[in-house]
């Protein structure tokens, strides 16, 4: 039997990259896998790809940052799989250029994915991991969390935010038996970013997502509540 057969997941920003990444692994584990993003054609096609391969995966469009997308979203979940066990938030946003060259716009909108998002998602599956005793709620942070860098204040701050909201979350949720567990991936072969590392030393998107399946996997009794994933050649 595979290890997450019969339980349902959500996967925000699941159309490429990490996310992507995420959806697939979960999904050829057993789940049930909801893929969300803000592009409905691309999600199509996304999915589209999965099944072909024999993964039970669902595309949903929905924006993480706006409350009416976030409880669309859950309802419809709740309304086809009838549960949830898993969310895995990581749909994010960032720009990278000097304070005095961003834009209140990007600034905004960084917040508005990265960490509205991030509260939005886990206020409404809180409820619905409950009823079915307990889950997991994976954020993907980022060492951008733990560290400073030139041209990365906006995006470096909400990541930041993001490790101490996870952090409090958890004390608060662990009681009813779910897990709150924040990845923080370093470099990662993706289009994130236009100065992002590439090469064979360079984690890749199956990288982050098997320390996602490496957490919610974990024996009922213990929690990995924090995951650095760094290159191991610098």
């Amino acid at each position: 039997m595979k290890r997450l057969e019969g339980k349902v997941a959500i996967v925000t920003g699941g159309s490429k990259g990490i996310g992507r990444g995420i959806g697939e692994a979960l999904a050829r584990e057993g789940a049930h896998v909801i893929l969300a993003a803000r592009d409905q054609e691309v999600i199509r096609d996304v999915c589209v790809t999965m099944r072909a391969a024999g993964l039970h995966v669902r595309g949903l469009q929905a924006d993480v940052s706006k409350v009416e997308d976030v409880e669309r979203l859950i309802d419809d979940v709740i309304r086809t799989e009838g549960r949830l066990d898993i969310l895995v938030n990581n749909a994010g946003w960032g720009v990278f250029k000097p304070v005095i060259d961003m834009t209140v716009e990007e600034f905004d909108g960084m917040w508005a994915t990265n960490m509205r998002g991030v509260f939005l998602m886990s206020k409404a599956v809180v409820p619905h991991i409950r009823k079915v005793g307990g889950g997991d709620i994976v954020h993907i942070a980022s060492l951008a969390g733990k560290n400073t860098m030139k041209n990365g204040a906006g995006y470096c701050a909400t990541k930041w935010a993001l490790r101490g909201f996870a952090g409090s979350m958890m004390l608060e949720v662990r009681e009813f038996n779910i897990r709150t567990v924040t990845i923080c991936p370093g470099s990662v072969e993706t289009g994130f970013s236009k100065g992002g590392k590439k090469g064979s030393n360079i984690p890749q998107p199956s990288d982050v997502a098997a320390a996602v399946l490496f957490a919610v996997t974990a024996e009922g009794r213990a929690m990995f509540s924090e995951i650095d994933l760094r290159p191991t050649i610098p």
